[in-house]
């Protein structure tokens, strides 16, 4: 098991927002996270990153216990976060530069900027790209880490539909290149099932996982997805419902 969650439960001041919140990810799985607004999906994200002290609960990594910040998580927030300073070479390089291998992590970046849908901005600052193209450097620098498990939380967000489409297009074409544990925290039903192999729906605050799917297609077209109005239908009566359902 890549990633083991168990009895995960968390509180605002006196207010519970998580409880016991149990789950498992495989190695190369993509997991995504949907569920109303609140319910502590992110907060899911901010335990596991350790930007928040652990309550009650427990992580694990390939069985190895977590506690606190760990180089096993690279999280990736909404907002691309690019220095507007510096090119855009220097800001996917920011993991290697801070830790003192600069010249390798270049090395990297450009050999994948091809893949990134960034070749030939090397030198560009962020100012000058589409918010498309920046959410894709901020996806690279998050893969130039050396983490193996990636936390995105609603990282196309801010986008508009139609660039929101193209970056899940993307995304969903360099899986494999990848090759990492990928946990999504989105409020995007077509999203979590265009590009899932599980989906989790977390139901009300104090939150649980109310119902787990599985999505099996292998090669995915958005002809494929516009066909999913059953599936789209189930994930939005369980999110409205908010309760735990008989078959996880």
């Amino acid at each position: 098991m890549k990633l083991q969650v168990s009895d995960l439960s968390y509180s605002y001041q006196d207010m519970p927002v998580l409880n016991q919140i149990s789950f498992s990810l495989q190695q190369s799985e993509f997991v995504s996270i949907l569920g109303p607004s609140g319910c502590g999906k992110s907060t899911i994200l901010n335990l596991l990153a350790g930007l928040l002290p652990m309550q009650q609960g427990s992580i694990s990594v390939e069985g190895e216990a977590i506690h606190g910040i760990s180089g096993h998580f690279a999280y990736m927030p909404q907002n691309d976060l690019l220095f507007p300073w510096k090119t855009i070479l220097d800001n996917v390089c920011l993991y290697g530069t801070i830790h003192g291998q600069k010249k390798q992590a270049r090395a990297e970046a450009l050999k994948n900027f091809a893949a990134f849908g960034l070749d030939g901005f090397e030198s560009a600052y962020p100012s000058s790209l589409s918010g498309g193209m920046r959410q894709r450097a901020a996806f690279l620098r998050t893969a130039l880490c050396e983490a193996d498990i990636l936390l995105l939380d609603e990282p196309f967000g801010a986008l508009d539909v139609i660039s929101r489409g193209d970056m899940q297009d993307w995304l969903l074409s360099i899986r494999e290149r990848l090759n990492r544990t990928v946990l999504l925290v989105t409020h995007d039903t077509d999203e979590a099932i265009y590009l899932s192999d599980r989906i989790l729906i977390l139901g009300q605050k104090p939150s649980q996982i109310v119902r787990e799917l599985k999505i099996t297609k292998k090669n995915r077209s958005r002809e494929w997805l516009y066909g999913q109005g059953e599936l789209r239908q189930l994930i939005y009566q369980t999110i409205r419902k908010g309760t735990k359902s008989n078959d996880l």
